[in-house]
C-alpha cells in the first residue's frame, strides 16, 4: 500500500493527483464517446489533455521491453519521475503535444522530443 509515512509526502502527494486525474479522465470517456471533446467544459478538456500526457509519461522505456519496442531501455531516478508528473499536473508542459511524453525517460527529453516533432 502507499502510504505517505513510506514513500513520503510528496511522493505520496503526486501518486495521489495522477491517480485522481486518471480516474477523473476514466469518468469523462463516456461523455466524449458521445457528445464528444468539445462539449466537454474547459477544465475538464484540461483534465483530459493532461490525463493522455500521463498515460504516454507512464510508457516510459524499461530495458525489459526493448525487444518488443525497439527503444532502448532507460533508467529515470524517482525523482526525475516525481518531478515530470508534477509539471504535468501544474500545466507547465500544457503547450507539448501529447505524443512528446510517449517512451521517453524524463521530462527533459520529453521537451527534446516536442522540439523535433
Amino acid at each position: 500500500m502507499l502510504q505517505p509515512w513510506i514513500v513520503g509526502e510528496k511522493h505520496y502527494a503526486t501518486a495521489q493527483t495522477v491517480k485522481k486525474t486518471l480516474q477523473r479522465y476514466k469518468e469523462l470517456q463516456d461523455i466524449i464517446a458521445i457528445l464528444g471533446l468539445d462539449e466537454l467544459s474547459e477544465e475538464d478538456r484540461l483534465v483530459v489533455a493532461r490525463a493522455r500526457k500521463i498515460e504516454r509519461f507512464l510508457s516510459q522505456p524499461f530495458f525489459v521491453a526493448e525487444v518488443f519496442t525497439g527503444s532502448p531501455g532507460k533508467y529515470v531516478s524517482l525523482a526525475e519521475t516525481i518531478e515530470g508528473f508534477t509539471k504535468i499536473f501544474a500545466g507547465e508542459l500544457d503547450d507539448l503535444p501529447e505524443q512528446s511524453f510517449y517512451l521517453v525517460g524524463n521530462i527533459t527529453e520529453v521537451i527534446g522530443k516536442a522540439s523535433r516533432l
